[in-house]
């Protein structure tokens, strides 16, 4: 039932923010066609197209908007959501969804009429960009502000149960004092007498700071029935678990939301999810990201992004094999297997840049290495053509894995792909680089490329796995135009 309701309740919101970003849209159009004009007709002209016309955009811009406001989380319960990280989130939609519409413009040749006659204004982007952050802003903040009042008013509240009197118990009881907008109000606290008193507990108590301690594991069946109860939040050790089985049974039978607090492996970094495997729940814990919907978005970023750059970047990789054939003769392409997701192999695509012995030559260079670790490195390999130099300045010689990109072996963002040689001498923490879908840029190439040592090299891979967004992707590509464009520690 309470599913249920949380389901619609997200659904409606859901559909209210799609109807501000239409209305968004429409003011947008407002504004740039009659509003401008008549404050400075000559900077803002009103030759637009009719709104009949923009109108052909509005469902690719829901497309986009939706999308984006699906991957963000923003449906599930806010009662624990501090509202500033609330309008970060709808911000960064914003914004992205602004990004993503201008290239889907401009990329796509969704009207090419329109965007010869340059009638699709820019304003009129930045304009909906703008309108749909601040109707958004306002929605969440109307709405925050309505819950605070009624559940500061004795409304929509949730009563909880704390089963234990541990640290973390008493913990869960001050977040929830601390913030009483959220709506829960603690009926008390259930002293659990394990077997023999070893259970983490502390003696019972008359009280624990506000909250009474109103009993021992036992009790909990009278006290259920004699007090409102929503919900049971069981703040105990694995090992009184098991004999809590009955008590579990009991208030489900009864309807009551009980919950654990998980604190299984507390040296753990892995994020904790509970799915479902054909009615069997599982415990998951995963480092790299989960959410279906986000990667979703990055699969579907990679598709658009790096088709388009590849059908207008044709000319430039004809000039670009037929150079190599002209300079140095042999096969254009250089084919190398490489470790994908998890060490999955396979085949890298680059544009030659080294003679065509530049494998067997390779063992005579070891000793040259400039970077430590497994990696081989050398700023002045004299295997590198005098044109294989310049395609490598300007990340030129990568253009060929956008066709790794469509297939799926990598992303346009992640880490890169290493030999199967490299993986072989990793440590085993280097390893979990592996654990997300190697890409052309990241953190790495942003941050200095072979200026860094292998160990700073590492851990920029991780942290990028550990706080990955569809925003750090979007930051990483805007970051990498200029690195590429300079050659910035290219070698």
């Amino acid at each position: 039932m309470l599913k249920e309701r949380a389901r619609i309740l997200a659904v409606s919101i859901f559909l209210l923010d799609l109807a501000l970003v239409s209305a968004a849209f429409l003011c947008a159009f407002l504004v740039r066609s009659s509003v401008m004009p008549r404050v400075a007709p000559q900077a803002f002209p009103s030759s637009l197209y009719p709104l009949s016309s923009y109108l052909l955009l509005l469902p690719l811009a829901l497309l986009i908007w939706g999308a984006l406001l699906l991957s963000s989380g923003r449906y599930r319960s806010h009662r624990t959501v501090p509202l500033l990280d609330e309008a970060w989130a709808i911000l960064r939609v914003c914004a992205s969804g602004a990004i993503i519409f201008t290239l889907a413009l401009f990329v796509g040749r969704l009207d090419e009429q329109l965007l010869v006659d340059d009638r699709v204004s820019r304003l009129w982007v930045l304009l909906f960009g703008v309108f749909a952050c601040l109707f958004l802003l306002t929605e969440k903040l109307a709405l925050r502000l309505t819950s605070r009042y009624v559940r500061s008013h004795g409304l929509n509240y949730r009563t909880v149960l704390i089963v234990g009197t541990t640290p973390t118990a008493v913990k869960i009881a001050e977040s929830i004092h601390g913030h009483r907008f959220w709506g829960y109000r603690i009926l008390g606290f259930i002293h659990n007498n394990g077997a023999n008193g070893a259970n983490g507990d502390s003696p019972a108590h008359a009280s624990i700071g506000p909250y009474p301690v109103l009993g021992r594991v036992e009790d909990i069946p009278r006290i259920v029935e004699s007090n409102v109860v929503d919900d049971v939040i069981f703040a105990v050790t694995r090992r009184d678990l098991d004999r809590m089985e009955d008590l579990f049974l009991s208030l489900e039978e009864q309807g009551i939301r009980t919950r654990f607090a998980m604190d299984l492996f507390p040296h753990t970094r892995a994020r904790v999810e509970l799915e479902e495997l054909d009615g069997m729940p599982l415990l998951s814990f995963a480092t790299t990201p989960t959410s279906q919907l986000q990667l979703m978005a990055k699969r579907a970023l990679d598709v658009v992004l790096a088709s388009g750059v590849l059908v207008l970047g044709l000319p430039l990789a004809g000039f670009i094999a037929l150079a190599i054939k002209l300079t140095s003769g042999g096969q254009v392409l250089f084919r190398q297997t490489r470790c994908g997701l998890n060490g999955r192999f396979f085949t890298i695509y680059k544009f030659r840049t080294m003679v065509a012995d530049a494998e067997e030559r390779r063992l005579d260079l070891l000793h040259l290495n400039e970077m430590d670790g497994p990696v081989f490195k050398l700023r002045s390999d004299p295997r590198v053509t005098a044109f294989g130099r310049f395609l490598r300045r300007f990340s030129l010689d990568e253009l060929p894995q956008l066709w790794n990109v469509l297939r799926g072996d990598m992303s346009l963002v992640g880490p890169r792909p290493p030999i199967p040689e490299e993986v072989a001498k990793y440590q085993r923490w280097q390893r979990r680089r592996l654990s997300m879908k190697p890409g052309l840029t990241c953190l790495w190439q942003i941050s200095g490329r072979n200026d860094l040592d292998f160990d700073r090299w590492m851990q920029l891979d991780l942290e990028y796995i550990d706080s990955w967004s569809p925003m750090l992707d979007l930051k990483i590509l805007l970051r990498t135009i200029p690195v590429v464009l300079t050659g910035k520690g290219a070698s």
